[in-house]
């Protein structure tokens, strides 16, 4: 491929991450709010509100509202629990922006607000964040230990978004009972350059662990735009990584990680599935109305049970430069026919196995240019490192992940310039196989 028709690729495929992302703020009202500030004080930065709800009261679209650091700490929802099965709402964010001109709730530069809810005693299911707006921003903050108070319920959860629109960057969402960040019926939201991790739910009537994945995307109506996931980090979560499952609408997760899921975190005691990339699926039934998935440039490794996991999906999903390493099943492919029995269901371009079982249920995908396709000899020496420690390090001063050369393939490995054109961009003769392309 030539300098010029790359770089055309390239400004083509990060057109929506300059888009979705933070830039300068253009907006029309500038407002301040801290923990230490006032709802009867001006939203200045001298004189700064004290909870987000003040803030919305007031911003329009184009509005930005600045979060200063410290830590915001919930001990009660919006509103009492109708019944121990209710869901209530610590935060609710239900005043949208508008399309290419979003209300914007951003962290002052610099400085780290940190939402926590450990302290809820809300005896029902919770929801630390419940986003019901549309075209909001959301960046830098870190959301932390919604609980379950009750053993009735399967979770609660983090963030709970049903809004389209929205973009969530920079979010550190961890330590919750159920899942970090949970899209229910939204289209068109962008999560882009967030984390996830560290989420179990010891009390799920489901059983523990069942129910507390690190993102999900669940239960959008056919026709919605494709939610995304790009640059995400997903780890020590004790149900997926990346959860797709009951959605209508398609969901495209890119240049994201997930390892360690699966176990109650921080140890190897089995909790819930296990699977890095969970990509779709209704129950293992049959429904007319799938849509196709795409996991592209991602990588799965040490989770308990699969990597990338079709989970019985009805349709072929796209999958895409992934690695997967030393995964219990690396990529597992099992989908189901019309007539519900199983069959494998697929599209495999340029991905990468290494260590653990490569595949499993491929008969009836299309896998051509992987790894286990062709006369590749795979040993530590194709890699700069195999390393599964240090994924979790800090991120780059822009959000985006960090540099690490971990599974990137060596120098003189056997893996440059071995996969198909797919499309995308590329270095070299041909793409490389796996997540990372040798510059």
């Amino acid at each position: 491929m030539s300098p010029r028709i790359l770089l055309r690729a390239l400004m083509a495929v990060t057109a929506g991450v300059v888009a979705g992302t933070a830039g300068t703020a253009s907006a029309a009202a500038v407002y301040y709010i801290s923990p230490n500030g006032s709802d009867s004080a001006a939203g200045t930065a001298s004189a700064p509100w004290k909870s987000i709800a003040k803030a919305q009261s007031v911003a329009t679209a184009g509005d930005t509202v600045y979060l200063r650091g410290g830590t915001y700490a919930y001990t009660r929802a919006t509103s009492s629990c109708a019944g121990q099965t209710a869901r209530v709402d610590a935060i609710t964010l239900n005043k949208s922006g508008a399309a290419g001109n979003p209300i914007r709730y951003w962290a002052y530069p610099g400085e780290k607000p940190i939402f926590d809810f450990h302290g809820m005693t809300d005896d029902c299911r919770i929801k630390g964040f419940n986003v019901t707006a549309s075209h909001l921003h959301l960046r830098g903050l870190e959301v932390r230990g919604v609980p379950q108070n009750n053993d009735l319920n399967a979770e609660s959860w983090g963030l709970w978004i049903s809004g389209s629109g929205n973009t969530f960057e920079q979010i550190n969402t961890h330590h919750h009972m159920g899942t970090g960040l949970f899209i229910n019926g939204g289209g068109g939201n962008l999560v882009v350059n967030s984390d996830s991790h560290d989420n179990y739910d010891p009390l799920s009537s489901d059983s523990p662990g069942e129910n507390a994945d690190g993102f999900g995307s669940h239960y959008a109506v056919a026709g919605r735009a494709a939610n995304v996931f790009r640059g995400c980090r997903a780890w020590w979560n004790a149900d997926d990584g990346f959860d797709l499952i009951s959605t209508y609408a398609p969901v495209t997760i890119e240049n994201s990680w997930a390892w360690r899921n699966g176990y109650v975190p921080g140890t190897t005691t089995a909790a819930g599935n296990g699977n890095g990339y969970k990509v779709g699926g209704f129950g293992g039934d049959y429904d007319a109305g799938a849509v196709r998935h795409t996991v592209r440039f991602s990588v799965a490794f040490l989770n308990r049970a699969a990597g990338f996991y079709s989970n019985h999906h009805p349709v072929a999903n796209d999958y895409v430069n992934n690695t997967g390493y030393a995964n219990a099943t690396n990529f597992n492919m099992l989908g189901v026919d019309s007539g519900g029995a199983a069959a494998g269901r697929g599209n495999l371009r340029n991905n990468l196995a290494y260590s653990g079982t490569l595949t499993s249920n491929m008969t009836g995908t299309s896998a051509t240019n992987n790894s286990w396709n062709l006369p590749i000899s795979l040993a530590n020496s194709q890699f700069q490192s195999v390393s599964t420690s240090g994924w979790d390090t800090a991120r780059q001063s822009d959000g985006s992940l960090p540099i690490l050369p971990h599974l990137r393939p060596a120098t003189t490995s056997s893996l440059i310039d071995r996969g198909v054109d797919t499309g995308l961009p590329y270095q070299g003769r041909a793409p490389d196989l796996g997540a990372f392309e040798t510059s």
